[in-house]
């Protein structure tokens, strides 16, 4: 049977460790003992060694039979396809301790080591999260660890309420948050090169006084650029149980900080297991791609009022797809029977989440809104009067 490993144990007094962002170290909660991943990772290597030895002759025969594969499957389509050659099943010794929990309100599968007490969902609340088998789980390339606290999270939220003139009064004291979980969602990541030409309609203004007139003067252009642009780990989150908009929203993740994949930085959080495939995500994907060069494209347009395009032509090379884990606090509130999701970027501290609209508020807005007119109004026609 392979070594267990996922489970990593405080060398100094053998409880559970957990990976603590603010520190970048593992930490334990019982001694205060602190390590750093390498320190940890090389206590363990000499009990991987075995079943690290067995795992790579097993990935290399994998491999070589997918890049057969890949390379039968490349001949025959072209670049028309993600290359996904380089996605591999296999944890080896990793696996025997991880564990999956199954939502049965949301359908939501998360990923974990065996000593996370997961109780409840972090997309739903929902208490129930039943235990499920470890079998048929990609292996991530790559994993970006969390840098903020659950505490910053909070914080975060807190913030959030603030300068928000239509969120009702009671909101904020009255809401409770029902869950926070440290969350790594799953992203493919695609590589590759797009090119091609974009035409544009761009405006001048010019106003200027002629006699008794103002005249406004507005001159079209047909603007047309073309240029290639190669793009490296483009994101596109696949979790179909988190609104894409709130995953486009807390971007930008910065790259410098990712890492080669290692369960070392699951301990104290979840991981959600990927359900829309590569094939499900190509539309997204291509239209990500496609969208860099287009704006690359209108940034050298310039000197104009306004540009906006007309046509496009672009032309795509798909390149290698990477599986990542990104980090994700996930906080669920509730208030007046009702739930309320947010996310925050576990890296930056941006956060996104759709918060109530006050009817009382929205209505006093409008009428003195309407107030105010009403009152310029009168007085312009006072002042014509006279």
């Amino acid at each position: 049977m392979a070594t267990q490993i996922t489970n990593y144990q405080c060398p100094a007094c053998t409880a559970p460790l957990h990976f603590v962002g603010e520190s970048g170290r593992l930490e334990c909660d019982y001694c205060g003992s602190s390590f750093n991943i390498a320190e940890i990772e090389a206590l363990y290597a000499k009990k991987e060694a075995k079943a690290a030895e067995a795992a790579r002759k097993q990935e290399e025969t994998e491999a070589a039979q997918k890049s057969a594969e890949a390379k039968e499957q490349q001949t025959a389509a072209g670049s028309s396809n993600w290359d996904t050659s380089g996605l591999n099943e296999n944890w080896g010794a990793d696996a025997d301790n991880m564990k999956t929990y199954c939502c049965p309100s949301c359908g939501a599968e998360l990923i974990c080591d065996a000593t996370t007490a997961a109780t409840s969902c972090p997309y739903c609340g929902n208490p129930s999260v039943i235990p499920g088998q470890f079998s048929g789980i990609l292996k991530p390339d790559f994993v970006l660890p969390f840098k903020l606290s659950k505490e910053d999270a909070i914080k975060a939220l807190k913030k959030h309420y603030l300068k928000k003139p239509l969120l009702p009064s009671t909101f904020s004291k009255a809401n409770h948050l029902q869950e926070i979980k440290g969350v790594y969602v799953p992203f493919w990541m695609y590589d590759g090169e797009a090119s091609g030409s974009v035409e544009f309609h761009a405006t001048t203004v010019h106003k200027y006084t002629s006699g008794d007139y103002e005249v406004t003067e507005i001159s079209h252009y047909d603007v047309r650029r073309a240029g290639s642009v190669s793009f490296e780990k483009i994101p596109v989150d696949a979790s179909s149980k988190m609104p894409d908009d709130y995953m486009d929203s807390i971007e930008p993740f910065n790259y410098a900080d990712l890492k080669p994949f290692s369960t070392a930085y699951l301990p104290g959080f979840l991981a959600d297991k990927y359900d829309v495939s590569v094939e499900d995500s190509r539309e997204r994907a291509d239209k990500r791609c496609a969208g860099s060069l287009v704006s690359a494209l209108e940034r050298t347009v310039s000197g104009y009022t306004s540009c906006n395009e007309t046509s496009r032509d672009i032309h795509l090379k798909r390149g290698k797809v990477h599986y990542a884990l990104l980090p994700v606090w996930i906080l669920n509130t509730r208030w007046e029977g009702k739930d309320f999701l947010f996310a925050m970027n576990g890296q930056t501290g941006k956060l996104v989440g759709k918060l109530p609209v006050s009817t009382k508020r929205v209505v006093g807005l409008f009428a003195a809104i309407a107030a105010l007119l009403i009152a310029i109004s009168v007085t312009a026609l006072l002042l014509l009067v006279r």
